[in-house]
């Protein structure tokens, strides 16, 4: 018998079909090609899935950290409200211009965009919203660097590999800045925040991935649950959201260059690291609902498409 009565003995398990077309391919012509510049994407896959999942059409969505706004641009193609929330202006003014763009295609729902901290979520999005939501979706930063893309440089002074889009704002009190320990409290106030938007029946999903720090695992998934909980949310599943994509023979995973130099690096030390091909998925509900706890009907694999990263 597991001692906490927030954890499920034995919580459903739900996996997710989510990279089946690369993420480019799933953003190619539905976001502005200055969305792939952010250090840290979620794949819209992940994010139409949860929405599918844990949504009606008509139901408000909130996002405490949109980025580009993936969030808010699947739920409206999928005729949902959806409010995010976002740090940085440079996100902000792309999120609303991703945003302009699903009106632009015919999305049937509504989108809209707040600047500021999340951490004053429960301000940020205004009174109207208390209560409203179905779901509130979002995933932590990782850091203040990321791995970003790459470039070859073949310059005689400065031949090699050069990074680019990697990094987040220079904003020391941006949650992408801080230490462990800081990220964890900040996003710990963000989800307790959130909980107050959340209407009777929601559900909050944080997707997320550990990540290496100067070669030490930061193991986020966990952080992340144990954030929920701290912030008064009770788990309701635990699912895995692919980032490989599911062949007869296989997985075939959507890893970017660093992952790949990463993991070939770390075998010829002898120190077998393998590349990441999934999100872990928290699916949590405030912990003064009477809730039990089962799990919501797969959606069908998405047909095959082009496999770019």
């Amino acid at each position: 018998m597991n001692a906490s009565p927030l954890v499920p003995d034995k919580p459903p398990l739900s996996v997710w079909a989510t990279a089946q077309d690369g993420p480019r391919a799933q953003r190619r012509g539905r976001y502005l090609q200055e969305s792939e510049a952010h250090p840290a994407k979620m794949f819209p896959a992940i994010a139409a899935h949860a929405i599918a999942c844990y949504t009606q059409p008509g139901d408000l969505v909130i996002d405490p950290m949109c980025g580009i706004g993936t969030t808010l641009v699947e739920a409206m193609h999928l005729d949902r409200m959806a409010i995010g929330v976002e740090y940085e202006q440079r996100w902000v003014d792309l999120a609303v211009r991703n945003v302009e763009r699903a009106v632009n295609r015919g999305a049937a729902g509504y989108g809209t965009v707040v600047r500021g901290d999340a951490r004053e979520i429960e301000r940020l999005v205004g009174a109207d919203a208390h209560g409203k939501a179905a779901l509130v979706l979002t995933s932590p930063p990782y850091g203040p660097a990321t791995h970003g893309h790459v470039r070859a440089s073949f310059d005689a002074d400065q031949p090699g590999i050069r990074k680019r889009n990697h990094r987040y704002g220079e904003d020391r009190n941006n949650l992408a800045r801080q230490g462990v320990d800081g990220l964890t409290d900040g996003f710990t106030r963000i989800l307790a925040g959130s909980r107050a938007l959340l209407r009777p029946g929601g559900f909050l999903v944080i997707t997320a991935r550990p990540y290496r720090r100067t070669g030490r695992m930061i193991d986020i998934p966990t952080l992340a649950t144990q954030a929920a909980i701290a912030a008064g949310y009770v788990l309701h599943e635990r699912c895995v959201a692919l980032l490989a994509a599911a062949r007869d023979d296989g997985l075939l995973a959507r890893a970017s260059f660093f992952q790949l130099v990463n993991a070939r690096n770390a075998f010829a030390a002898g120190n077998p690291t393998h590349v990441t091909a999934h999100e872990e998925v928290i699916v949590a509900r405030p912990r003064d609902e009477d809730v039990g706890c089962g799990c919501v009907p797969s959606v069908p694999l998405a047909p095959e498409g082009r496999g770019d990263a």
